[in-house]
């Protein structure tokens, strides 16, 4: 029952850690392309010329 001392407070600290990165990750605009990285994925860049 003791370590629920410990554990609680870090469970706390970690989740507002996550937290934390998720808002900042929304704010540095993460999230503003979605479709941008899977059609560069598929994109076979065929357009550039061969060297």
């Amino acid at each position: 029952m003791n370590m629920l001392v410990y554990l609680i407070p870090i469970a706390l600290f970690l989740g507002g850690l996550g937290l934390f990165a998720f808002l900042w990750s929304l704010k540095s605009g993460q999230y503003e392309d979605l479709d941008g990285a899977a059609w560069r994925a598929l994109d076979d860049d065929d357009d550039r010329p061969s060297p």
